[in-house]
């Protein structure tokens, strides 16, 4: 099954590439790798503000980690088009990173980001969808955000 057709299978509307916040670009391709800048969480278009283990539960960090993933696959779509190519030409998702909006005593940022890494799974298929990643805990994210991901994916 197409990339696009599970996608419409899901129900997922992949958005238009968000303008920088600040001086970078939303990607960049080398070769054949794409590195997606950092996409944080945002809830009706603003910022899903919060702290996990103090004003958010790992569930709602979860669905907010998952909406990121759907903010990175319109960008990698993007990414795509501009090479000519489109989302089933994505060879594999390589490296995903996660910023999780922490208290210091949340242990729980491996489970957020899961709701990022369990939707490209779902995508993707179980192998190109498959990949390395790292979840920390911060202090802070820009605009008081809640989970910010980047991540690398490799097109054939």
């Amino acid at each position: 099954m197409s990339v696009y057709n599970k996608l419409n299978q899901l129900g997922i509307a992949l958005p238009p590439v968000a303008v920088p916040a600040a001086a970078y670009v939303p990607f960049v391709q080398t070769g054949k790798l794409v590195f997606l800048s950092g996409h944080i969480a945002k809830k009706d278009g603003k910022p899903w503000v919060g702290q996990l283990g103090l004003t958010m539960a790992t569930e709602e960090g979860k669905l907010a980690a998952r909406a990121i993933a759907i903010d990175l696959m319109g960008t990698l779509d993007a990414a795509c088009k501009a090479n000519g190519q489109t989302l089933d030409d994505v060879k594999r998702i390589v490296k995903v990173m996660s910023l999780v909006n922490s208290t210091g005593t949340f242990t729980e940022q491996h489970l957020v980001t899961n709701g990022a890494s369990e939707l490209f799974g779902e995508v993707f298929g179980p192998q190109a969808g498959a990949h390395a990643r790292s979840a920390f805990g911060v202090a802070q994210i820009p605009m008081g955000a809640c989970v910010e991901i980047e991540l690398i994916a490799e097109l054939a």
